[in-house]
């Protein structure tokens, strides 16, 4: 199997490449590197000074506007005065620890859960992604007794401990112990059809085998729902529930991650798992459900944590607070009064068209997939091999850059441009994606007659 890509090595800044910053960029690349130490790392081969941003639209310290076609996080556009206007509101009104009764709270949980299947109906609220994916793993681990778990080949699923040893893409070094099997992502670029879905069942069948065979009784699978770390591969809608019955069969729970795929993204619904016809035991949610405010989230079955709360408790102090809630519930309002969800369908929809159109003209584009406003374009050299082309996809990352057009890499061979706006993106953000995608392409010569 492929060794996976370190997520934050993919289209990194490389500190030793400081050539022909200007000089107020470089100073603070310096101090950043003073403070911070060698762990945080920078995207491009020129870093963004970015001083504000506004809908889809981030500003560097001279005033350029740059297109952001990547950034998940602020979901519903950066900046969204709603989410300010409510943030602060509850800021200036009360924000405590979660050991009170407090209104907001519940109101936001509720409304939350009725975008679920009746099936799920609890929820635990943390601060983070990386918070909800520790706290369903630990909740898997105790209620179905056992420790073997299941993820993808370059799974990004938090920067825990335990979060990190079902992310392989993460920047850990750490070995991965034997209670850890990964699986291969449907490649259905190199095997369409089906074919890939079945050799995914498979792998998943074997991970089985051999986490028994290690003694390891199987604990759970957990996937993103679209598996956009591993380069997005949406697959034919069901094959994640085939797998989650593979697990369940063997003992363990299926959990499903949302930070990526949920809150519309995939234009199918509310969540991801929707495409798959698949009830998960355990969701978890984290950075968008409050358009940058800290907040996460496990919704879980309600006889799966009745069992886990029998040996063992959680508090997050912050997990859940006024302020968090009023964040979420803005987030909400947004997302049903402007119609997102529709929006990342018929966007996305036009998006995957015009991208289709572009890969007929452009042989390094090799595949275009995804589901609503989540996309994937994955750059081959072009020789008919479908060899993956990471250089390729490094230098248009950057040239995309230097065109005020924001992107970033993901795959388990770091070839796949990542396309993941703010769900407010409209056809003309998505036309001026398209011209100048066509347009570095063109300047790289990969243009057919």
């Amino acid at each position: 199997m492929t060794t996976a890509q370190k997520i934050l090595t993919l289209n990194a800044f490389n500190p030793d490449d400081s050539e022909g910053l200007d000089p107020e960029a470089l100073s603070l690349v310096e101090r950043r590197q003073k403070t911070f130490g060698p762990t945080s790392m920078l995207f491009y081969r020129r870093p963004l000074n970015i001083v504000r941003g506004e809908g889809v639209w981030l500003y560097d310290a001279d005033g350029r506007r740059y297109l952001d076609a990547y950034n998940n996080v602020p979901s519903i556009g950066h900046c969204h005065p709603h989410v300010v206007a409510a943030v602060a509101r509850q800021m200036g009104t009360l924000n405590t620890h979660t050991r009170y009764l407090y209104e907001n709270v519940y109101d936001y949980a509720e409304r939350l859960l009725a975008t679920f299947p009746p099936e799920v109906s609890n929820i635990v609220f943390t601060c983070t992604g990386s918070e909800s994916v520790d706290l369903a793993l630990r909740i898997a681990r105790t209620t179905t007794g056992g420790k073997g778990f299941i993820a993808t080949a370059n799974a990004y699923h938090g920067n825990t401990t335990t979060a990190t040893e079902v992310s392989p893409s993460s920047a850990s070094a750490e070995p991965v112990g034997p209670h850890i099997v990964f699986v291969a992502a449907p490649d259905t670029y190199r095997a369409p059809d089906g074919a890939a879905e079945d050799r995914f069942l498979k792998d998943v069948e074997t991970a089985i085998e051999t986490l028994e065979a290690r003694g390891f009784k199987v604990a759970g699978m957990i996937a993103d729902s679209i598996l956009s770390s591993d380069g997005v591969y949406p697959g034919l809608p069901g094959f994640l529930a085939n797998a989650a019955a593979l697990v369940r069969k063997a003992g363990g729970l299926y959990i499903a991650d949302e930070v990526q795929p949920g809150f519309g993204r995939t234009g199918a619904g509310m969540w991801g798992f929707a495409r798959h016809d698949l009830v998960p035991d355990l969701v978890v949610m984290g950075k968008p459900m409050g358009n940058g405010y800290p907040i996460g989230a496990v919704v879980a079955k309600p006889e799966v944590l009745a069992a886990f709360g029998k040996v063992s408790g959680y508090f997050n102090t912050f997990g859940g607070s006024p302020v968090a809630a009023a964040a979420g519930m803005a987030v909400l309002d947004i997302i049903e009064q402007e119609g997102l969800i529709e929006n990342a369908r018929q966007t996305g929809d036009y998006l995957m068209s015009e991208l289709r159109k572009l890969q007929a003209r452009h042989a390094t584009i090799g595949d275009v997939r995804g589901a609503g406003l989540f996309i994937g374009i994955e750059f081959v050299v072009p020789d008919g091999s479908k060899r993956h082309d990471r250089a390729l996809a490094v230098r248009t990352m950057n040239g995309l850059r230097e065109r005020a057009v924001l992107g970033g890499t993901a795959g388990i061979e770091g070839n796949v441009w990542k396309v993941r706006p703010p769900l407010l993106f409209t056809r003309e953000h998505a036309d001026l994606l398209v011209a100048t995608l066509d347009a570095e392409l063109t300047a790289q010569g990969s243009r057919l007659a």
